[in-house]
């Protein structure tokens, strides 16, 4: 029967439609005729609540609709996930065997006439076959076809691609069992046809099923289906190609039809290989059910020429060679203190019953690598470390501590009180909450454990949480202790203590963790609990110093797993020495350490990563009579040579010297090295495979094994000028395994940071150091963490708005990212642009006739959007390459004056007429400052986001800007202000900074803007007129339509710690948002040797007056002009100048300047009375209001202080008693 291909998982889960005309065979004009009967029900019916569900279950089928189909589909319900706004369902599309995320209200009921058609996807598997792993011992020399639980990639990409590749496919039908049918699967590939369930089992990735069965009766067979990996060829009876691998069951049930003859090999299975020496020699393939003879001669050898794909060439497709060469490069490393028998599938794992079901209901695919090792000794309720690259995965140890808890006879000796049996430490809240989920899906099945997640804050909440019948805490060790604090029994019978990511929790919370241990270990003495269980398990991806003390002296006889070559050799006390020289040297360096080995017995490896360079090595050491071997892809020598002469016994005090190539480590299996040199540097992967070389000699200094004797492995670095690729991971892994730096790589080592940093120029600024300051994960943060001028000062949009103040503005938070990150817009309360545009969108796109579709949706490019009444602006910021062909697609857009972005289809999209493009877009990303997370979390916790959210969003508050680079402000404070104009009273609702801190989950964070400006401070800039030059702005240009307006960068020639503000020249002034005049462009070259000095400014209706502050000033000049002041004076052997452009005109014949005890009056007498919001047109950090001299006009107060200030909280915040005209300097502690 001739099948369409739907969707392909794995040969035991792929799905088909049926093709052609028969009795159960629904034509596809039926289906298309039902998809465009239910597009024009549920088309018409779609606001109306008849066809909504009032309740959704598992299982339910309904009808939703597909956005990549563009069409309404049939659907059953899979699962249901609860969210913060609704439930997401994930539905099957039943017809096209595809999964689709819908939200609950977008479901349908289906209709009785919709569902009277079968289903056009059909569920199938081979029938038959068994998925087969190869599993090689490295002890016994052997490798085993073994059946495996579930297919690996391997196989699984070999039926992709044969289902892929083919031009025709049918099925051959076999047996259904629950609505699965088991089909034998035929493919025509280049008028060729392949039975895919035989191909699978000839190339070794499967076997039929009787015929494991009978191996598995007959022990004889199963002796003889452990392959030696050189066997003598056999005979095979020669069949019909169809039948040739079947077992007699299954060659009944194949009907021999000649339509199905297949792409077998027919012949006796014998294969010609060519060795090294060029050789030929007859070998064959390990096919399961086939007696295979032994050459015991042969068998040391055997694992050697499998793992080395030259020397063994068998005749295999194309995805089979890339398969056995991937296995080999990739093939699984364990490091046991103890002997443990691994896990081989679920159904042996070591798990009470219903959690083994509840696993495979939910479709668990394990146990991997890990968990085989780490489930057996942990579900016996023994002490384990497991340090794996999959360490961060909690099911390593779930599943073992439910089964352990599932037993409640072991904990009948315990005292009855209100404390947990088991605690879990994980290092942030964030994992706490991803395995406290993990608890309650897979605890289900299992007796009531009652399972809580405590997260504290500093807020004394502590004391009201109540643990009553709960058996398994998940928490943090922060909030641990501050519940200790309240719960003093709390270890009185906890009996399983589980530290999730080690080496996270020793680095950021290390004493904490120690602290928690000796609770543990107190309490466990103290209650005399030696026939209750006591264990202690620790998981990570990475070996840290502490994990040695926490084995010897917290836990008994632990089952130390390591699956990482990297870390083992870190416990193993494998001695790292970094040799630093130069490229030119390295071979009189190499002599140097061989010359220097110990007088017993060593067998040392060189690494080298070229044929040309290891025949360099090789032939200097046999100039410098240094007895060596050599081997490589072009060597004369066979591996079997050079591994006799490797094992060969040798007289004491003799150094045996393997020069080889990496492509030849695995080929030679060698593991008893006791020095590796790398003579050329290894990439991180490769560093692994030579480290395992050394294996055998990897040994823990442990009290255990201190008295006993044994060889200590050395791997020695060659570091030259030339190792510039993956050195800094090099060194970062040799300083993690306590190498000695030599002093001259800690100036390599920057410069090696400096250099990944210069690769990330590109990248966005670093969201942590934004938002805190400071980035904990430098070196593997993929964003940048310096100043990029050309992305982060010429950008869009801080405008002239953030200076219509001397530092405050007005802001309005629309999209709230986090509790300290908002994206929204500044507020002009006089004349807002953006209120105007935002008003005239919507009186021009409420006509009808002005709402046109955009025709073509380019990236980048701005159009109109309707949401609820509301017109937007939006930028197309990406469109998926394959939906570009079609009519309908999605595309995701940000919202230029509001931040946030979107997913929305081309069709709603509006043509926007140019005059709504002219104003730049208005959205601003604030960062909120000095306040960060607790307990040196990195994300804010989602209820403190959450209230803040609700707070904020959507509401006026006025905020001091402190700092801007690029389209970035950061404010502190941030205020929400109330005004009653009627009794001319303003009030300071909250502050957002001591909002968050109320919570207890936000901490003081005193560095943030000093971090931030030693950032900027990094950037130099030389004057002004270059810095303009360099930002590609020219003079005068400015407007509305600007793309780009570059505002206060706040780069500094100098940081701001290393010199007295009053000392700071002009020309290392901030960069001005406004551009400059030309005027004050040319005296800023005169002026750089000059002191600004230090000035204070008030006014009332008709004049300004300004303080400057210069003790014992001689020499003063002041000229004054319609627009400007300059002001000279002399104090000592210092001369200050001030050439200040106002913000409006004055009268200059009515202006005065007067020197009054220790400091100059200047009297500016207006030209119009009124309010000035700021003195100068150009910021200027030296320049600050003085609110001694206040005086309050009507309505029209930047900030509610002053003698009318009412204030709604009992705390007063302090940072608005302090108002500069440039608040990017001011200092705010």
């Amino acid at each position: 029967m001739e099948v369409l291909l739907l969707e392909t998982e794995d040969p035991d889960c792929f799905w088909v439609a049926m093709k052609g005309c028969g009795p159960c065979i629904v034509h596809e004009a039926e289906y298309e005729s039902l998809h465009a009967e239910m597009n024009l029900f549920y088309g018409k019916s779609q606001g109306t609540d008849e066809v909504k569900p009032v309740a959704i279950e598992e299982g339910q089928v309904c009808v939703v609709f597909s956005e990549d189909l563009k069409c309404w589909c049939r659907a059953a319900v899979k699962s249901i996930i609860s969210c913060t706004d609704d439930y997401q369902t994930k539905c099957f599309l039943v017809d096209y065997a595809k999964y689709l995320f819908v939200k609950s209200k977008d479901i349908r009921l289906v209709q009785e006439a919709f569902i009277q058609i079968p289903y056009r996807a059909k569920k199938c598997r081979l029938y038959g076959v068994k998925p087969m792993t190869l599993c090689i011992s490295f002890y016994e020399d052997t490798a085993k076809m073994r059946p495996a639980n579930r297919w690996d990639s391997a196989a699984i990409e070999c039926f992709q691609s044969l289902l892929k590749a083919a031009t025709e496919v049918k099925v051959q039908l076999c047996a259904v069992e629950d609505s699965t049918y088991h089909v034998f699967l035929y493919v025509t590939i280049k008028d060729e046809k392949v039975c895919i369930n035989d191909h699978l089992v000839i190339n070794n990735f499967a076997a039929f099923k009787e015929a494991m069965e009978e191996n598995t009766r007959s022990s004889a067979d199963h002796q003889e289906n452990q392959t030696s990996l050189n066997a003598d060829c056999i005979p095979v009876k020669i069949v019909h190609p169809a039948l040739a691998f079947r077992p007699a069951v299954l060659q009944e049930k194949l009907p021999t039809n000649p339509d199905i003859d297949l792409i077998f090999l027919a012949e006796t299975r014998q294969r010609l290989s060519t060795d090294l020496n060029g050789n030929t020699a007859f070998t064959v393939e390990a096919i399961p059910g086939l007696p295979l003879k032994e050459d015991p001669a042969v068998h040391a050898d055997g694992l050697h020429q499998l793992l080395n794909s030259d020397p063994l060439k068998t005749h295999r497709t194309e995805n089979c060679k890339q398969n056995f060469q991937k296995l080999s490069e990739e093939r699984d490393f364990v490091f046991l203190s103890n002997k443990i028998e691994p896990v081989s599938g679920l159904e042996t794992a070591p798990l009470f019953d219903g959690l083994r079901k509840e696993l495979t209901r939910k479709k668990f695919v394990g146990p991997n690598f890990t968990e085989s090792y780490c489930w057996p000794p942990a579900a016996r309720g023994c002490d384990v470390v497991a340090i794996s690259w999959q360490g961060n995965d909690p099911l390593i140890y779930i599943p073992p501590l439910l089964t352990c808890l599932q037993s409640e006879s072991c904990y009948k000796a315990l005292p009855k009180r209100d404390a947990p049996l088991a605690l879990i430490l994980c290092p942030g809240w964030k994992k706490a909450q991803l395995v406290f989920e993990l608890l309650k899906t897979y605890g289900t099945c299992s007796r009531q454990l009652h399972p809580m997640l405590v997260i504290l804050g500093q807020n004394k909440e502590a004391g009201s949480v109540k643990i009553q019948g709960c058996e398994v805490i998940v928490t943090t060790p922060y909030s641990l202790l501050r519940l200790f604090e309240h719960q003093g029994l709390l270890f009185c019978q906890l009996c399983h203590l589980v530290l999730d990511e080690i080496e996270v929790l020793f680095s950021d919370a290390a004493e904490q963790v120690f602290a928690i241990l000796d609770c543990y270990k107190k309490a466990f003495g103290a209650e005399k609990q030696e026939c209750s269980p006591r264990q202690i398990i620790a998981v990570g991806t990475r070996w840290h110093k502490h994990i040695a003390p926490l084995a010897e002296e917290f836990m008994d006889d632990p089952y130390i797993v390591i699956t990482t070559v990297e870390e083992a050799s870190i416990y193993g006390n494998v001695q790292q020495v970094v040799q630093p020289c130069m490229n030119s040297e390295r071979t009189s360096v190499l002599l140097r350490i061989l010359g220097c080995t110990p007088s017993d017995l060593q067998k040392v490896l060189v690494f080298t990563d070229s044929v040309n360079e290891a025949e360099m090595v090789h032939e200097a050491l046999k100039s410098s009579s240094v007895t060596s071997l050599k081997i490589h892809k072009e060597s004369k020598f066979h591996f079997k040579y050079i591994l006799e002469q490797w094992t060969k016994k040798y007289s004491s005090g003799t150094c045996t010297v393997l020069v080889l190539t990496d492509d030849c480590m695995q080929s030679l299996g060698i593991t008893d090295a006791t020095c590796v040199i790398h003579f050329s540097l290894p990439s991180p992967r490769i560093l692994g495979q030579r480290l395992h070389s050394m294996s055998d000699n990897f040994c823990p200094v442990t009290k255990a094994c201190v008295a006993q004797e044994h060889t200590e492995a050395r791997s020695v670095m060659l570091l030259t000028e030339n190792s510039g690729c993956h050195a800094l991971e090099i060194l970062q892994y040799l300083q993690r395994a306590g190498a000695e730096m030599p002093p001259e790589l800690h100036g390599f080592t920057a410069k090696m940071l400096e250099a990944e940093e210069e690769k990330k120029l590109s990248r966005p600024l670093c969201a942590y150091l934004k938002t805190f300051g400071i980035c904990k994960n430098r070196t593997t943060c993929p964003e940048r963490h310096q100043i990029n001028l050309q992305i982060d000062v010429v950008q869009n949009v801080l405008d002239d708005k953030i200076t219509q103040l001397p530092g405050y503005v007005t802001i309005l938070p629309l999209n709230v990212v986090n509790a300290t990150n908002y994206f929204g817009r500044i507020v002009d309360k006089e004349k807002d642009q953006y209120t105007i545009l935002a008003e005239e969108m919507k009186e021009y796109f409420e006509k009808p006739s002005n709402k046109i579709p955009a025709t073509t949706v380019q990236k980048l490019g701005f159009y109109g959007l309707c949401e609820e009444a509301f017109f937007h602006r939006v930028q197309v910021v990406e469109i998926p390459p394959k939906e570009e062909e079609n009519l309908f697609f999605s595309v995701k857009i940000k919202y230029i004056d509001e931040g946030r972005t979107n997913q929305v289809q081309n069709y709603h999209l509006l043509h926007l007429p140019e005059k709504f493009q002219h104003l730049p877009p208005q959205a601003v990303e604030f960062v909120l400052c000095r306040v960060k997370p607790i307990d040196n979390e990195l994300e804010w916790n989602p209820k403190v986001t959450r209230y803040i959210k609700q707070k904020i969003k959507g509401k006026l508050h006025e905020a001091k800007v402190v700092h801007t680079l690029g389209n970035t402000a950061w404010v502190d404070p941030m205020v929400r202000v109330t005004r009653i104009p009627a009794l001319k009273v303003a009030i300071n609702e909250y502050n957002v900074r001591a909002e968050i801190l109320s919570t207890g989950l936000g901490a003081d964070n005193p560095e943030h803007v000093t971090q931030l400006r030693k950032l900027c401070g990094r950037v130099k800039v030389l004057d002004h007129a270059e810095d303009l030059e360099l930002l590609g702005i020219q003079e005068g240009t400015s407007g509305p339509g600007s793309a780009s307006s570059p505002q206060d960068v706040s780069i500094e020639e100098k940081s701001t710690e290393n010199c007295n503000p009053s000392e700071i020249t002009v020309g290392s002034n901030h960069c001005g948002g406004v551009a400059q005049t030309k005027e004050a462009e040319e005296t800023t070259l005169h002026q750089h040797k000059c002191l600004y000095p230090e000035m204070k400014w008030f006014q009332n209706e008709e004049t300004v007056t300004v303080r400057v502050k210069i003790a014992r000033a001689a020499d003063c000049k002041c000229e004054f002009s319609k627009e400007k002041v300059v002001f000279s004076a002399r104090s000592g052997d210092k001369l200050y100048l001030a050439d200040m452009e106002l913000q409006q005109y004055i009268l200059a014949e009515r202006s005065a300047s007067v020197i009054k005890d220790e400091e100059v009056v200047i009297v500016l007498t207006k030209e119009k009375k009124g309010a000035w919001y700021r003195l100068l047109k150009n910021k200027n950090h030296h320049v600050s209001f003085d609110f001694e001299h206040w005086e309050e006009f009507e309505d029209e107060s930047p900030f509610p202080v002053g003698k009318t200030e009412l204030y709604c909280s009992a705390t007063v915040p302090e940072e608005l008693t302090d108002y500069s005209e440039d608040s990017g300097t001011d200092d705010d502690e």
